[in-house]
């Protein structure tokens, strides 16, 4: 599987049969070109993790991509709140699956983690890809409260203004993946990066890959 990180939350993962984009939101503009995609997928409604500006330009570019999302951003669509993602958007909630290519696709969670408890939660589903004779990826999206078996290959959110340090060390440790990379990281400065990096190299038996800036990487 080679995935390439794409800025904050957003992944592309890439097998012999599928080109998968996770969450493109708004804090990265490196996916904006993107084409012969096989599928989108969204966690959740927040625009760092889905951009209403630039999204829709980037699935007419894909028309025949798949675009799976948390199941609230379809209600938050037909409001009005987001912009249509075209007649290929459907929901895939939790513990559902999708074929996409050669990639299953499941749905895990179903709950944002806990920023405050006076701002009301929201859905978020993470998604476990698996490929025959593939690794296995986990993007958890924003939560850290879900450990699916059997993961290779974990996205580690490297901060967010819901986890704290020690809920992000014990979540690796949990999952138990063999290798990882850090994802939703520019709130960080380059030092904040590095001190993610190095602590949980130290303090967890998965090995961290620097993906920083866009690097594409074969596990």
């Amino acid at each position: 599987m080679r995935i390439t990180h794409l800025g904050h939350a957003a992944v592309l993962a890439e097998t012999d049969g599928a080109r998968i984009l996770i969450d493109p939101g708004n804090f990265s503009d490196a996916w904006h070109s993107l084409t012969d995609l096989d599928a989108v997928l969204v966690t959740h409604q927040h625009p760092d993790h889905i951009d209403p500006g630039n999204l829709p330009g980037l699935l007419v570019a894909n028309e025949s991509a798949m675009v799976l999302v948390e199941p609230s951003i379809l209600d938050l669509i037909s409001a009005g709140d987001l912009p249509s993602l075209g007649e290929n958007a459907a929901a895939l909630p939790p513990d559902e699956q999708v074929a996409v290519g050669d990639v299953l696709v499941t749905a895990v969670g179903g709950r944002h983690a806990i920023i405050h408890h006076d701002i009301p939660r929201i859905g978020n589903v993470g998604y476990v890809l698996r490929s025959e004779g593939q690794p296995s990826l986990f993007h958890p999206g924003d939560a850290l409260d879900t450990v699916p078996e059997g993961i290779d290959i974990l996205a580690v959110p490297g901060y967010g203004p819901w986890a704290a340090m020690k809920e992000t060390i014990d979540f690796v440790r949990d999952v138990g993946a063999l290798e990882g990379f850090p994802i939703h990281d520019e709130l960080l400065s380059d030092r904040g990066r590095a001190l993610v990096f190095n602590r949980l190299n130290e303090m967890t038996d998965t090995r961290l890959i620097n993906l920083h800036g866009g690097t594409t990487h074969e596990f």
